[in-house]
């Protein structure tokens, strides 16, 4: 039995594959297709080490093996989490090989995360790594296999002294690859959604690797490319946008950096001589401060990608005058669609907009709160579908009514305008979300979190602007009894840390206050809440 998804409608698959688009062929392709003439080219390398094609071909086929000898078999899933290492993409194409569909979980999530993903998915396999805080030993481990009857296998990556992980790849062993439908579920994306529900996106072999060739095409990627993933690799931008993906696709070199930081990545650059990367707007200020006092030789960058949080126009015009590389922006979402400003934008474009679909099947509406389609140059919500955006949330019923209409366009809670172009312009959200440097953070999930505590009567997060990440997070607070009861931000942030959560998601403010404001129907007015740092 395949794994459950929400398909395109059969006139749309018919369109997308008389287009050109879905090519009836698994993700697995983008490595297969290296080993006829490019089999030695080096495939990735993280400073320490290097694997060619043929390498990262049978180190996955030796791993998927020896998954399959433990009991592992086609529509079965997994959950992976490690950090920025050659064995993430060995464990992710052993995965494919296999038709095992993964979640790829963020190095930085934690309990919380973990187990909300297990409970969606339920999955046989964990691949996870001792560098983390929850596999440094075995008691979280036994928590999920208490809890988890699903689960029957647990793969930890040591990355000091003996390793099952490595063990797992080094080891030959005969591999059959089971028949692979490019029309079922490869993998699933996490959602960086308002609601304090973790969403699963099912994403298809056919619709992902469009996404991925396409992108590779646009942002112009060959043999001799040389990408820095400094982002997290499992992310959807460093991953497919056009990210590793999109450079195993051209034949190029994929580098992997522990973090972005230029203390890290600048010698990475002038190693390797690095040509093109993908950074959050943070970051890249980062970068841009350090850059003039580098002692490294950073010539051979050719571009940047900036994603996941809007990039100041300041900033943006910094790029090319310090750094001597061009600058791309890029707009997309786990979900689906991608928009990238072109090589042949006008400076403008490229400094003020987030660029335009990869898709002439993109289908972008901008709609306003009555649900109507605004002209060019007005702001609303984006609606959209296409050839590679998902038709619905994994066993998510309620959340797929919420956030799809009856045509099947996708509401994403962007707010965004299209120029006669077709660039858009992004200029905030719709949805209760909070955009912290390209990490997503529901606040309903941390409000829930919060109600858990004795002490609070009631709570309200919001974003409050940041030079630096764009946006941090405030969290009001309503003590239960304020005259007896002495509760701090310290003990608050310990109360959360405690609990399990990733620590992005830790309110970076919290603030006291006698009563929430309400709107005219007795909602939290958090539209006042967010005015109160505009005073």
């Amino acid at each position: 039995m395949s794994i459950e998804y929400t398909p395109w409608p059969a006139d749309l698959a018919k369109l997308y594959r008389e287009q050109g688009y879905w090519q009836d062929k698994p993700l697995t392709s983008l490595l297969s297709e290296q080993l006829t003439n490019n089999s030695n080219g080096i495939a990735l390398a993280d400073g320490k080490r290097s694997i060619s094609y043929l390498q990262l071909s049978q180190y996955s086929d030796n791993l998927a093996a020896n998954l399959a000898l433990k009991g592992l078999k086609k529509y079965d899933t997994a959950l992976i989490q490690l950090p920025n290492c050659i064995e993430f993409y060995i464990s992710y194409f052993a995965l494919l090989k296999l038709g095992v569909a993964p979640v790829c979980a963020l190095f930085n999530h934690k309990k919380t995360e973990l187990q909300s993903y297990c409970e969606i998915l339920q999955p046989k396999l964990i691949i996870a790594s001792s560098m983390h805080d929850l596999f440094a030993d075995e008691q979280f481990s036994n928590e999920l296999f208490n809890r988890f009857n699903c689960l029957n296998t647990l793969i930890v990556d040591h990355h000091k002294g003996n390793s099952e992980l490595k063990q797992g790849y080094l080891s030959a062993q005969p591999f059959e690859a089971p028949p692979l439908n490019p029309e079922d579920v490869a993998f699933f994306q996490l959602s960086g959604g308002s609601t304090g529900t973790p969403k699963l996106i099912p994403r298809t072999h056919n619709d992902y690797l469009y996404s991925v060739v396409a992108s590779a095409d646009i942002c112009q990627l060959t043999g001799e490319t040389r990408y820095l993933c400094a982002l997290p690799a499992p992310h959807n931008f460093p991953l497919s946008s056009p990210g590793a993906l999109g450079v195993f696709h051209a034949g190029g070199s994929v580098v992997l950096a522990s973090d972005p930081s230029p203390t890290t990545c600048f010698a990475l650059i002038e190693h390797y001589q690095i040509t093109h990367t993908a950074l959050v707007p943070p970051a890249l200020q980062l970068w841009l401060s350090h850059a003039p006092h580098a002692a490294y030789d950073l010539s051979s960058l050719q571009l940047i990608q900036v994603g996941g949080a809007k990039l100041s126009m300041t900033v943006a015009e910094q790029v090319k005058p310090i750094l001597d590389c061009e600058l791309q922006q890029v707009f997309g979402m786990a979900e689906g669609l991608v928009n990238y400003t072109r090589h042949d934008d006008d400076r403008w474009s490229v400094i003020n907009t987030q660029g335009k679909p990869i898709s002439p099947h993109d289908e972008i509406k901008i709609v306003d709160e009555a649900g109507n389609e605004v002209p060019p140059n007005t702001v609303g919500r984006l609606l959209t579908r296409g050839p590679y955006t998902f038709r619905g949330y994994y066993k998510s019923p309620v959340h797929n009514a919420d956030a799809f209409d009856e045509t099947g366009f996708y509401s994403s809670g962007d707010l965004v305008k299209q120029l006669p172009s077709g660039h858009l312009i992004v200029e905030g959200r719709d949805k209760d979300q909070i955009n912290r440097g390209g990490e997503k953070i529901a606040a309903e999930e941390v409000e829930n979190l919060l109600l858990g505590h004795n002490d609070i009567a009631h709570v309200a997060i919001v974003s409050m602007p940041d030079s630096t990440l764009g946006e941090k997070s405030c969290a009001f607070i309503v003590i239960q009894d304020a005259a007896t009861t002495k509760l701090t931000a310290l003990i608050l942030r310990k109360y959360l840390r405690q609990l399990g959560i990733a620590d992005f998601k830790v309110p970076d403010k919290f603030q006291f206050v006698a009563a929430l404001p309400l709107t005219a129907v007795g909602k939290v007015d958090k539209k006042a809440l967010r005015a109160t740092f505009e005073q």
